[in-house]
């Protein structure tokens, strides 16, 4: 079962993100003086006198605008309003009711979920209720004095909402797998999630910089439950001004830094840029299992070798990604989209597995017979030890050796060559620790320091 879905509803620039972050008790949502910032429906968890539900923010609603970008928002919030049990409608009491909150409040009479009337920036204790007392008019019943910013009124609205919240449902207990797709823009990132999920979940445009914010979807799969974040299409740096598309590059940036697996969509059409490559760095940098998905295939002229050609030049720009999958898709026509789970699964799987020590000291042993450490001109040979798995997520060894200065970085990329050749780890960066017998006896000095100093406590 689900949590009970809330929609927050209204003209632009009302307040509806900052509502959500008060709510939500987060800085999720983006919050910028500009119309227009939330474009896509985001979803977030909040909860309220023991009660969980979800809160979806939408974009601000304009019936008096038919532009094809206005009419996107509208179908996102119309999708928005269908899922959920209750809608808060929140308006604006500094400006009085205007004529788009008179066309919003027609729309929802005819809603099939019920409707709560805020009414925001009601932070004067004095004037707040005057305020709210101009939106009876609305005809939506009483309308409730807010603040979303000083947080004043909130309280009361929640106690509302989760007294109309249908009776408690059972939430899913079991685990997560968040992916997020990451590239430049227009790469085809929202037609791909679009594709994946059956329906518009996100709005596509040739706009470059149409997706503002990141986008949660949960879907499930082959028994798996999936949590797919859509993002910010990511610019050079000296291209990004301070705003709305600063903010949602920050986004994305996190969810790098939060996800089980990152799938990095290309342009077929582009090729791999500067900026590609500087994506995939910062995926492998912060350790992130990762698949490469070639978007825009069906637009290519191809013969029996042109996917081996292309696959060949994409790998030797983006080398560091070496060990990562690579998948040649059309997000357009759903060509190969649902393979993207099969791998991504592995990926993931690989990222969070473990080995014993003993079967990684006979990888260890078996690479040294193939190919003897380097050994330096005054005649000493490194030497490995042994070696053991310290952590996953990435996966993590530590190699045991005399001297660390004595193994190269062409023996380094050999014996995690032979560790990937003999265990596999697709998918996922790995990280080699070299760990000489000096540094091993500094370690055990300060573990010994540190016990003295709890002895002495």
């Amino acid at each position: 079962m689900t949590l009970p879905t809330i929609a927050i509803i209204g003209r632009p620039n009302v307040g509806k993100s900052t509502l959500v972050n008060r709510i939500c008790q987060s800085n999720d949502a983006i919050v910028y003086d500009t119309p227009g910032v939330t474009r896509d429906r985001t979803y977030q968890n909040a909860e309220w006198g023991g009660r969980e539900f979800q809160v979806v923010d939408t974009g601000g609603l304009i019936f008096e605008d038919d532009s094809e970008f206005i009419n996107e928002i509208k179908a996102q919030t119309f999708l928005a309003l269908e899922e959920s049990c209750l809608a808060i409608f929140l308006v604006d009491g500094t400006n009085g009711v205007t004529d788009g909150d008179l066309s919003i409040a027609k729309w929802l009479r005819n809603a099939r979920c019920k409707v709560l009337l805020a009414v925001n920036k009601c932070e004067s204790p004095s004037l707040g209720a005057s305020y709210a007392s101009e939106f009876w008019k609305l005809g939506l019943g009483e309308p409730l004095p807010v603040s979303s910013i000083h947080g004043s009124g909130t309280g009361d609205l929640l106690d509302l909402v989760i007294d109309q919240l249908p009776s408690i449902n059972e939430v899913d207990s079991e685990e997560k797998i968040l992916m997020s797709i990451i590239g430049r823009p227009n790469v085809g990132k929202s037609s791909l999630l679009n594709s994946i999920c059956g329906s518009k979940r996100a709005i596509v445009s040739a706009v470059s910089g149409t997706t503002t914010d990141s986008i949660d979807t949960t879907y499930k799969k082959d028994g798996v439950t999936w949590k797919i974040v859509d993002t910010a299409g990511i610019r050079r740096k000296k291209n990004v001004k301070y705003g709305t598309e600063f903010f949602g590059i920050n986004r994305s940036f996190k969810s790098i830094d939060r996800s089980d697996v990152c799938v990095l969509v290309l342009d077929a059409l582009d090729g791999v840029t500067e900026q590609d490559q500087k994506l995939a760095g910062r995926i492998e940098e912060q350790g992130r299992a990762c698949l490469i998905v070639v978007n825009k295939w069906d637009l290519i002229e191809k013969n029996s070798s042109t996917i081996y050609a292309t696959e060949k030049l994409i790998r030797a720009k983006l080398y560091f990604l070496d060990w990562s999958k690579m998948i040649f898709i059309s997000a357009l026509n759903g060509q190969r989209v649902q393979n993207i789970f099969e791998h991504a699964i592995n990926a993931v799987n690989q990222h969070r597995r473990r080995v014993t020590t003993s079967v990684v000291n006979e990888v260890l042993k078996e690479a040294m017979t193939w190919r003897s450490p380097p050994t330096k001109r005054s005649g000493k040979q490194g030497k490995i030890y042994y070696g053991t798995q310290v952590r996953n997520k990435p996966p993590t060894f530590t190699l045991f050796v005399n001297d660390p200065k004595l193994f190269g970085i062409t023996y380094r990329r050999y014996i995690e060559k032979q560790i990937r050749i003999n265990l596999g780890f697709e998918g996922t960066p790995l990280i080699l620790l070299w760990r000489g017998k000096q540094q091993r006896t500094i370690d055990k000095e300060a573990s010994r320091n540190d016990i003295q100093l709890i002895n002495k406590d």
